[in-house]
């Protein structure tokens, strides 16, 4: 055994606050060698941030911090800012979740990568120059020598993220920590980003600590995982091990609770109910008990020690639970999975043909173009950003249509002009076969939106803090007319629809968690017994554990009421658990439309291709040997006029094409060609 290069010995983390002393970390150990990867999993809370920054000595001076972290020898604990700032950059390192915030906005990119580098080192400014047009090179950024140039509001997320990352390398570290590095990003960037990292890794011979949500993330980069609740380690194994041979229910259940992509029965997900616990002043009992659905009294007399439940002959596999030893293989005790698949009913629509229901939402020949404008006072048009580019499809009842693509592609556009109902220039929208160009405001106008209502992304955000949830849900009542007294009835109907406790309708939003929140933002949708249900990005914000409960409620309601739902979502693993229909999008037009299974099955245009090779699955030995398609190329503009298909400049299919074929592409716009109704594709040579 070599020693590691990373060594954690009982590492606590003590926050004061007014209602007492915040546990946050509440004794970890691990060892990290040079070269491996430890994948750091758990909900919001569980202490997997403050855990890395404790290892970077970042965390406030009125923080109590105990224990031992010894990098490379050295014991960081105890050590003054100025020691640790010649290892911070150095030899260890580390990518925060949000790229922006972590630039500063006032110097250019050259003169931070070029700072990293002097700080460190003895260079020339010709040498530091070189170098990290050297970096920004390495790291995929086109035109690095202009690119030192320029500002970090000026490069996308996905860009923002590589400059991070080549800063990161800049100084060659023995251990990279990597704090949801991808959480905000496209799946397609996403995949580029894990690869950039995983390069990193390969150059510097650097370990790495990966944290983050995401179980497919941690299939495809880890070698080791150790999962978090309330600030301790409930299990701890070798990555394979732990996929498939679980035995804490905390981290059954987050496998439970995650859509796959590659599976295309519609089985209900696994929620993990209940909230973990407040870190303070925590009893001497198992913290997850009170959530788990195999917890027995002795539970509730001690907290478990992390234990070995096994060796795999590459590492222990230890876990927190005095019932590991009767969980089997698959998440079974005693022959039952650890969580029951809860019942969703089936919808009385599941037999009746789609052709054969009502059409609730028809978009024909969409489009929307915004001036691009430049001038503080006098102001002049430089362009047009064409945001959607002429689309058309339908919603029948009982229905769900998926719209999917990657930011800036139209998606959230679309569903604000049928929000909006705005009349089209060349085309129509209909709502319950009513046209928006027949209402014109008054009594007609607020009929029509009774029928369609919408869901926001954020549910802290989209609920009013200083009403009350009955306030909130009972508003869209009062807009058309209800009486208080129907109105507070309706409220606690749709409490209990939606699975809260009307008793709690005098609550406010800050009294609630995330998922109850999003609840609420679902109840109030549901208020005015609509139609079509519009969601925008409805569950990423939320856990995997709380995001299942949520796409439960909606497959229940789906059934139940017979709803319809537009649901745009860059997530597509959720996309393939929710949707009937998919709609592929890809600068303001549709490339591919088609069935879920036909779409995810079988994908016909090379972006939807690359797309759904860029998700991760949440098992290594499938996330390990599946081919990939990595987008290279610029994406055009969207305030270009497209004379040809607008994705031939990062097509994979493109460079193999013989000449006549590209000049094809480059010339002529591939229309969406397929029976209607049925799978169709917008590409000349699929």
């Amino acid at each position: 055994m070599t020693n590691p290069l990373l060594s954690v010995r009982d590492l606590k983390v003590s926050f004061p606050s007014e209602t007492g002393t915040v546990d946050a970390v509440r004794g970890i150990s691990f060892d990290l060698e040079a070269g491996r990867t430890l994948g750091i999993v758990g909900e919001s809370g569980s202490g997997k941030s403050v855990t890395s920054l404790a290892i970077m000595g970042l965390l406030d001076e009125n923080v109590r911090i105990s224990g031992s972290i010894v990098f490379d020898g050295q014991e960081l604990l105890g050590q003054s800012d100025k020691q640790l700032s010649a290892i911070r950059g150095n030899g260890l390192v580390m990518i925060f979740q949000d790229p922006l915030s972590s630039l500063t906005p006032v110097f250019s990119i050259g003169d931070q990568l070029i700072e990293a580098l002097t700080v460190h080192r003895k260079l020339s400014k010709r040498e530091a120059w070189a170098r990290a047009v050297e970096l920004l090179e390495t790291v995929g950024l086109p035109d690095p020598e202009r690119r030192m140039k320029s500002f970090p509001h000026e490069f996308s997320g996905g860009m923002r993220q590589r400059v991070v990352i080549a800063i990161a390398m800049a100084n060659k570290p023995k251990l990279i920590i990597a704090d949801e590095p991808t959480t905000a990003l496209d799946v397609t960037i996403q995949a580029q980003i894990l690869d950039l990292i995983s390069q990193a890794q390969s150059e510097t011979g650097a370990a790495v600590i990966m944290i983050t949500h995401d179980m497919g993330v941690v299939a495809k980069t880890a070698d080791d995982v150790l999962v978090m609740y309330a600030g301790k380690p409930v299990e701890k194994a070798p990555v394979h091990e732990l996929f498939h041979r679980t035995r804490m229910p905390y981290s059954i259940g987050l496998l439970g609770a995650i859509p796959r992509v590659d599976k295309a029965e519609k089985q209900p997900l696994v929620p993990v109910k209940g909230n973990p616990p407040l870190l303070i002043n925590l009893p001497d009992a198992c913290p997850f008990a009170s959530r788990c659905p195999i917890a027995i009294d002795a539970c509730h007399t001690r907290e478990p020690d992390l234990v070995n439940v096994g060796n795999t002959g590459v590492g222990e596999h230890q876990a927190a639970c005095i019932r590991s030893h009767e969980i089997t293989d698959g998440g079974l005790i005693d022959g039952r999975p650890v969580f029951p698949l809860p019942a969703i009913p089936e919808s009385a629509l599941a037999d009746v043909p789609r052709e054969d229901r009502p059409v609730t939402l028809e978009v024909r020949n969409m489009t929307k173009t915004f001036p691009l404008m430049k001038g503080a006072f006098l102001k002049r048009k430089l362009g047009e950003v064409h945001a959607i580019r002429g689309i058309s499809f339908d919603i029948r009842e009982g229905e769900t249509l998926a719209i999917v693509g990657e930011s800036g592609c139209g998606k959230t556009t679309t569903l604000l002009q049928i929000m909006d109902l705005v009349e089209q220039v060349d085309g129509d929208i209909l709502i319950n076969g009513t046209s928006v160009a027949d209402v014109r405001g008054g009594q007609a106008e607020r009929a029509l939106r009774r029928d369609v209502q919408i869901v926001f992304q954020d549910p802290m955000g989209a609920l009013d803090p200083r009403m009350t949830v009955a306030d909130i849900i009972a508003e869209p009542l009062r807009a058309i007319g209800t009486t208080k007294v129907e109105s507070e009835t309706r409220v606690d109907e749709l409490m209990d629809l939606v699975g809260l406790d009307p008793s709690h309708s005098n609550r406010f939003p800050a009294a609630f968690s995330g998922g109850q929140r999003q609840r609420i933002g679902i109840a109030r949708a549901l208020a005015t017994n609509p139609k079509v249900v519009v969601l925008d990005e409805p569950v990423s914000a939320l856990d995997v554990s709380i995001q299942a409960g949520v796409i439960n409620l909606l497959d229940e309601l789906k059934a139940k009421l017979g709803l319809s739902y537009l649901f745009v979502a860059h997530d597509l693993s959720v996309v393939r658990h929710i949707a009937d229909r998919v709609a592929v999008m890809y600068l303001g037009a549709f490339v591919e439309h088609g069935s879920v299974d036909e779409i995810f099955e079988n994908p016909q245009h090379p972006y939807t291709q690359a797309l759904l090779s860029a998700i991760p699955i949440p098992d290594p030995d499938i996330e390990r040997t599946r081919e990939r398609i990595v987008l290279t190329g610029d994406l055009a503009s969207a305030t270009d006029q497209v004379g040809g298909c607008s994705f031939a400049s990062r097509c994979q299919l493109f460079p193999v094409l013989p000449p006549e074929n590209q000049a094809r592409c480059l010339g002529e716009v591939p229309p969406l060609t397929g029976p209607e109704n049925a799978h169709r594709n917008a590409c000349h040579f699929r």
